[in-house]
Order: structure tokens, then sequence, then C-alpha cells
């Protein structure tokens, strides 16, 4: 089983910059292909991005392409996504999640995930 914190939220100016990060526990992190979701009040939770578990691929969001970056540090248990250009659109909750799942096409799918943090808010002002 795996436990997934998520940290770094906050609010930013909308152009500004945010890094969220997700620590896990457990020793079998490294099997792990880890995602970044997001919802909005009244929205449904929406794929952001994803990881493999080397870190060798990623996939995104059309929504976020170009502006965030999902990364993954197998010795420190952890997976992060650097977010610039925010837009007041971006403003959610994200959610980090794990999986055992290394098919690139299933990674884009909350259904993929078996494993879910609390979640942290984001907050982009105009």
């Amino acid at each position: 089983q795996v436990q997934l914190v998520e940290s770094g939220g906050g609010l930013v100016q909308a152009g500004g910059s945010l890094g969220l990060s997700c620590e896990a526990s457990g020793r079998t992190f490294s099997m792990y292909a880890m995602g970044w979701f997001r919802q909005a009040p009244g929205k449904e939770r929406e794929f952001v991005a994803a990881i493999r578990r080397s870190g060798g691929r990623t996939i995104y969001a059309d929504s976020v392409k170009g502006r965030f970056t999902i990364s993954k540090d197998n010795g420190k248990n952890t997976v992060y996504l650097q977010m610039n250009s925010l837009k007041p659109e971006d403003t959610a909750a994200y959610y980090c999640a794990a999986t055992l799942s290394q098919l690139a096409q299933y990674l884009s799918s909350k259904s993929a995930y078996a494993y879910w943090g609390q979640g942290t808010q984001v907050t982009v002002s105009s």
C-alpha cells in the first residue's frame, strides 16, 4: 500500500509559478507510475500530467502542455509538478495518485490509479 502526501499549494498571481510535491510512503515507490490530477469546484477531477515509474516518459493534458513539468525522484519517494505561466483557470485542488499500470494510454484515466493523496489547493488570481 502507498500513502501520498501533497504539499506546495498556495496563492499566486497569474503568470507566476508554483511547485507541488507529493511524497510517498513505502519501499516500492519506484514500481509506481505517478499522476497529477486537479478538481475545480463544481467540476469533475481531470488529468494534468503523468510519469512512468522510471521517469523516462511523461504525458500531459493539452491545457498544461508547455507550462507544467512532472518529474519523479525514486530516491526521495517524491513526485513533483512544476507549474509555470499559471492562469486563473488552473485554480483547483491538485491531487497526486499512484498506479502500477505502466501503459501510457491508461495513465490519463482516473480509474487507473489505486492510491490518492488528500490534495493541495492552488489558487491563481487574475
